[in-house]
């Protein structure tokens, strides 16, 4: 059971949210979850900070039925405002309560995803966020934390298990035709890394490659920007990038990498 307080930890985010905004990340969450989706005998699943209107809710629980169709899905803001403006649309797998980074959930869900929740934080406070919402997970849980545009285009989140201080994964994914060079996706970083972007840093280095890689397979375009994009992980990949996963899912736009390939540097 959770140790309810009397006010929610975090504060009141802008609330901005559209139909579909996170279908990127939900795609990837019913990837990267579904053996755990599947053997849970209790397929918890939360909406940290899911905004003025319950749709990134309702789109999650609906993305996660494909995988596990008896999911419950639990929406969770600081504003009670938000959270009364929000009932209308619950139903008994879909639900909308109070709280923040504390999770008040009556069990321990198994996924969280808090998407542009911590954006309008300091760099030095992500990490007591993390620890409070992987410390309410389920043993084999999975917090998704990251940041997207206003329309869901450009996405990046890190992957977090049960216990984690940090993350293991950093994934993008893309609108592939949407951008002239990959490094302009640098603006919608994680906060634990948008202020890493500079020379130095892992996550900078990573960036300049990519560019390269993405110069270098210009041709390609010829075939359409998906086999461009193709053939710019393949490089990656000769050059010892260690890219995860494979072609199914990188021609979706995705890209995930090991947290210590990326991580911030002392």
């Amino acid at each position: 059971m959770a140790t309810r307080t009397t006010k929610p930890l975090g504060v009141i985010t802008r609330g901005t949210t559209n139909p579909n905004r996170l279908r990127r990340v939900d795609r990837w969450i019913g990837y990267a979850t579904a053996a755990d989706l599947r053997a849970s005998s209790d397929p918890l699943v939360v909406d940290l900070g899911y905004g003025a209107s319950p749709w990134t809710a309702r789109d999650l629980r609906d993305s996660l039925r494909k995988v596990r169709p008896d999911v419950r899905l639990v929406g969770i803001e600081i504003d009670p405002e938000r959270v009364e403006a929000a009932q209308p649309a619950a139903d008994e797998s879909l639900t909308f309560i109070r709280g923040g980074f504390e999770v008040p959930t009556p069990t321990r869900p198994l996924v969280i995803r808090a998407f542009n929740v911590l954006r309008q934080y300091d760099e030095d406070e992500v990490e007591a966020a993390w620890t409070n919402m992987t410390s309410r997970l389920a043993p084999n849980g999975w917090l998704i934390e990251g940041t997207c545009d206003e329309v869901g285009r450009h996405a990046w989140w890190v992957a977090l298990r049960a216990g984690d201080r940090e993350p293991r994964t950093l994934t993008f994914s893309t609108r592939l035709a949407g951008f002239e060079r990959p490094s302009e996706l640098a603006e919608r970083l994680p906060k634990v890394l948008i202020h890493r972007n500079v020379p130095g840093e892992a996550i900078h280095e990573f960036l300049v490659r990519l560019d390269a890689a993405w110069a270098a397979a210009a041709p390609y375009s010829a075939f359409g920007s998906r086999q461009r994009w193709l053939a710019t992980v393949e490089s990656l990949r000769v050059q010892r990038v260690p890219v995860q996963h494979g072609p199914s899912r990188w021609k979706l736009g995705e890209l995930t990498l090991p947290w210590s390939y990326v991580a911030p540097r002392p």
